[in-house]
Formats: C-alpha cells, sequence, structure tokens
C-alpha cells in the first residue's frame, strides 16, 4: 500500500495504538500530523524518526486547540484518525456532571468537530477513521462514561459516512479489543489480561501494530469501497 503525496491527521499519536498508526502512515509515503498532550520526550522522539512527520500540542478537553490542530493541513488534507480519548472507571453511582462533561468532550464532541472541521479541508476521495472500543458491545462495571462516548462516536461515524459519501469521502470506525499498550497493563491486573488472551480466538492480546494495519488498510485505496462500518479488531475476542 502507498500513501505518497497524501496527508494526514492523527489525534494522539505519541504513544500506544496511535503512535502505531503514525508510524504505519508515514512508512507507507504520507506526510503525518499527529497530536499530544502532554508527552513531549514521546512525539519529538517520532518526529526524528522521519522526515515529514509533524507534531501539535493539543488537549481534546479544550475545543480551542482545533485550531492549532489543523494548521499544518490546511494546504488540503486526506486522511482523519481520531485515536486520542480517554478512559475512566467509576460506578454509575458515583459519576458527576463534570466527569461526564471531560469524558464526553474528550471522546465524542471533539472528535466530532474534528470531522466537522476535516470536512472543509478533506479533499474528494478522503478517508476518516475512527477509534473505538469493543466495550461498547462488551460492556463493564464502571464504564458507563467510556462505553456511551465511544456509542456515541460509533454513531457518529455512520451519519458521517451518509453526509460525506457523495465526495467519495469514507468514514469508518475500528473498535479494538484488548490491546497491549501501557494503558492497558497499567490500569488492568495481569489476571485479567490473562483472561482476556484465554477467550481471544488467536490466543494472544492485540498489538498497536495490529489495530495500525486495519486503519493503514481503511485510510489506503483498497479501502475506498468501505465506509459507515465499524471493523472490530480484536483478534477474535468477539466472534
Amino acid at each position: 500500500m502507498k500513501l505518497d503525496g497524501r496527508t494526514a491527521l492523527v489525534t494522539g499519536g505519541s504513544r500506544g495504538i496511535g503512535r502505531a498508526i503514525v508510524r504505519r502512515l508515514a512508512e507507507a509515503g504520507a506526510r503525518v500530523v499527529f497530536t499530544y498532550r502532554s508527552d513531549r520526550v514521546a512525539a519529538d522522539e517520532l518526529v526524528s524518526r522521519y522526515d515529514d512527520v509533524v507534531a501539535v500540542r493539543a488537549d481534546q478537553a479544550d475545543p480551542a486547540s482545533l485550531g492549532p490542530m489543523f494548521a499544518p493541513v490546511r494546504d488540503g488534507l486526506d486522511i482523519l484518525v481520531n485515536n486520542a480519548g480517554i478512559a475512566v472507571s467509576t460506578p454509575i453511582a458515583d459519576l458527576t456532571g463534570e466527569e461526564f462533561d471531560r469524558v464526553m468532550t474528550v471522546n465524542a464532541k471533539f472528535s466530532l468537530l474534528a470531522m466537522r472541521e476535516a470536512a472543509t479541508v478533506l479533499r474528494d476521495g478522503g478517508r476518516i477513521v475512527n477509534i473505538s472500543t469493543l466495550n461498547t458491545v462488551l460492556p463493564a462495571p464502571g464504564l458507563a462514561l467510556y462505553c456511551a462516548s465511544k456509542a456515541a462516536l460509533e454513531q457518529l461515524t455512520a451519519v458521517a459516512a451518509r453526509e460525506l459519501g457523495p465526495r467519495g469521502i469514507t468514514v469508518n470506525t475500528v473498535s479494538p479489543g484488548a490491546t497491549d499498550t501501557d494503558l492497558l497493563r497499567a490500569s488492568n491486573p495481569a489476571e485479567a489480561l490473562t483472561r482476556a488472551t484465554t477467550l481471544t480466538a488467536l490466543g494472544r492480546l492485540g498489538l498497536p501494530d495490529d489495530i495500525a494495519a486495519v486503519v493503514a488498510f481503511l485510510a489506503g485505496p483498497e479501502g475506498g469501497w468501505i465506509t459507515g462500518q465499524n471493523i472490530r479488531a480484536t483478534g477474535g475476542l468477539l466472534v
């Protein structure tokens, strides 16, 4: 797959799945702009690996970040990947309105505003890929806000696919399963990861590169006939 001459914008690209997506798109020949919130060291290290990769600091809790985020791609955009998000684990009985607003803003509102902004600079035939989670169909206690915000993103994806389809722009969701990142290991005990491996048809945790490969396919020319879909990249954790 070649993405020479194409420009991509990836949110949350300094670590984990986002970092793998940046690498995959850059190695396919795309010019890549990615955002990071706090890990400047990781962002700078990733930039140093490639000739045409740029990092922009953005905080998805603040919609004012959209301006700086889109500034490097005002001359035209081909691929938007809404990857950045937050996961919180709070029982419904303990949720606050402030926590609801924060999670919904970061995971759903900012991505919606990014799609709205992208629609003004995306070239015809462009691609939007939104990263959700298997938890929207496999929920767990404490994940009400995370599941709800990602479910909202999935529905926004479906509507955007209808609205942008006449321009040849595809809009899809990728929903990872248990993927081996620092965040996964920090938020789950070892026995939970072992159980996830046992329940997965392919017998292992996913890797960030596994998810990046699916995103790259949807972002490339071969993915042009797929739109409005939710690709559950789980290794068979849900079949």
